[in-house]
Order: C-alpha cells, then structure tokens, then sequence
C-alpha cells in the first residue's frame, strides 16, 4: 500500500496543516450529523495515504461521507455497487475497439472505469467475486491499473471507501485477511444517538447539506497534508512501542494469524495523521493507542473460542489486553 505523498508537494507547518485538515472536518460534518469520530478517522486514513473499510449495516451514511469528503476537496466522485456478475472490467476499464466514422480501426482504445476518481466507494464490496474483489485491491496497492500490458494510473490522490453488510452472509464473499490487511482502517458508523438523530430527521442533512456543500480544499491540498503527516517525528522509543504491540499480536496464544509489518506501517501512518489534525510535529503514545483497534482489528485471525468466552468483537477485546499489557514509554 503505497501512501507516499505526490512528488513536490509541498509540506506545511503544524498549524497550517492541522487547519486546513479542521476545516475538511467541519465541512464533512455538515452533511454526516452527529460522527466526529468516524469522520476524524475517515479524514485520518484519508491524510495518511490508507484505504477505508466500512462494516455497518445499510442506511447509516456510509454514502454520505465518501461523497462529502469527495465534494470538500473538490474531487471527482464514483459509486460502484458491487454484486456478484460484476467483472473485473466494469471496476478498472477495458482496452475497446477504435472506431471512426462508424467503423473500425483496427486499434484498441482504453476506456476508464468508473475506478477512475479521486474518491470510489466500492459498495458492498463482499458481494463480489474474489476476482473482482482482487483487481480493486490491486489497484488500491499500487494507484494503477494494468490493462493489456499498458499501465494506466489513477487519479491523485485516490481514496476508496469499501462497505460491507455484516449481517448478510448468502451470496457474499468474505475478504480474507490478506485483503483485509490493504484497508488502512476498518470503522463502524452505527446508529446516531437520539438527538442527532432527531436533528437528522428535522433537517435531512443528506438531501440538504450534501448537495450544497462546496469545496474548502482541492486534491493537490490533500496531498500537501500527506506530505505533512511524512514529516511528523516518530521517535525510537515510540517505534518499539508500537512494535511492542505488534508482536504480542504474532505471539498470544488465541491470535492464529497477527498483525504484518504493512499492519505495523499502517498503524505508524495513521498515528502520525492524527498527530497531524492535532497540530503536533511529533507523535506520542497516546496517538498510537487511539488508533490500534481501528488499524489493527481487522488484521488480526482469532481463535473463535476466544470469542466465545469473552463475548463481543473478540480482536478488540484481545487487542484491548495487549494494550493494557503494554509498556507504555514515557
């Protein structure tokens, strides 16, 4: 998973940064009432280069938030509905007949999919086929897509949303874990409180905010703050922390599968946007342990009886233990 910010773009300072990033916050928040923290994790995984993974059941915004964050940085917006007959070339495109006054050429013209967009939300993304499923992860790792032996690449920055109902399990395809571990984060929206809900429904903020929302950033800015986010310190002690982590993952005893050291960059990414958004050139442990569950949940292959006796999400109560485990530098 390549999160390297573009070539030239240029970093800010701390402030200038973590303003820029507030006002993609408020913006967004505008049209997703009442989820600051899944918007701030959003515009996190967004910020370090990472793809995001929504598991929620329908209804709850996932669409709303992947077409504001496009709006608010002025990018463009696809949706793809992934079901089961769709092809590996409906996603990236396809090399099609040339033709000229109604008739063929003879050459081969490549058409863009609908992958081709600064922000795809790749809805219901378990429903597809795992050929399917594997041509979007592809082109998520390496922000290009080959067709007939030419390389094409794709927009900057490119963003992908993923969504997947837990609740429906016929006709689905579960990623597995080594697909699972290109999701930067994996979130939950879940269902508002009753206030916000309330304003919700008085206000409908997705038929009214989202429509009217305007740009308060433009993609090259997006990369301005990758490029930020690059430059904030990560000391030693705060790698062996985070390493510290990581290994209790590879070694307790109900875990099968841990966290892989593109798990462990990842984690070390996210920790350096939120330090970002917080208007710090430095990250402190504090950022690490924030984002553990989120970055690391997904990644992670339990022994189910584990679950069983704890109830729950079981990665995130055993990942909760490690935390707690943990040494904490000071």
């Amino acid at each position: 998973m390549s999160a390297d910010a573009e070539p030239g773009a240029e970093a800010l300072d701390p402030r200038s940064a973590a303003a820029l990033a507030a006002k993609l916050r408020a913006n967004v928040e505008r049209a997703l009432r009442g989820k600051p923290r899944v918007v701030e994790r959003a515009i996190e995984t967004l910020i370090s280069g990472g793809h995001l993974l929504l598991e929620d059941v329908p209804g709850v915004g996932k669409t709303t938030l992947a077409a504001a964050l496009a709006r608010s940085v002025d990018g463009s917006f696809r949706r793809i509905q992934f079901t089961s007959d769709l092809l590996p070339s409906d996603v990236v495109g396809a090399a099609l007949p040339e033709t000229a006054h109604g008739r063929p050429t003879g050459a081969l013209v490549f058409q863009p999919g609908p992958l081709f967009a600064h922000v795809v939300l790749a809805d219901e993304i378990n429903r597809a086929s795992p050929k399917t499923q594997s041509a979007l992860l592809e082109a998520m790792a390496e922000a290009a897509v080959t067709v007939d032996g030419r390389t094409h690449v794709l927009p900057s920055p490119f963003f992908v949303v993923a969504t997947q109902n837990p609740l429906e399990h016929h006709g689905t395809n579960p990623l597995p874990e080594s697909q699972l571990d290109r999701f930067q984060m994996r979130l939950s929206i879940g269902y508002p409180a009753s206030e916000d809900e309330a304003a919700v429904l008085r206000e409908d903020p997705g038929t009214t905010a989202l429509p009217e929302l305007t740009p308060v950033l433009e993609p090259r800015d997006v990369l301005r703050l990758r490029a930020s986010a690059e430059r904030i310190k990560f000391d030693d002690a705060l790698i062996a922390y985070l390493l510290a982590i990581v290994n209790e993952t590879r070694e307790h005893e109900a875990i099968h599968l841990g966290a892989s050291t593109r798990a462990a960059l990842a984690l070390r990414r996210a920790a350096q946007a939120h330090a970002l958004l917080d208007a710090r050139d430095y990250a402190i442990p504090e950022d690490v342990r924030e984002l553990a569950l989120d970055v690391l949940a997904h990644r992670i292959a339990v022994d189910p009886r584990a679950g069983a006796e704890r109830g729950g999400e079981e990665s995130e109560w055993l990942l909760r233990e490690i935390l707690d485990r943990v040494p904490v530098p000071l």
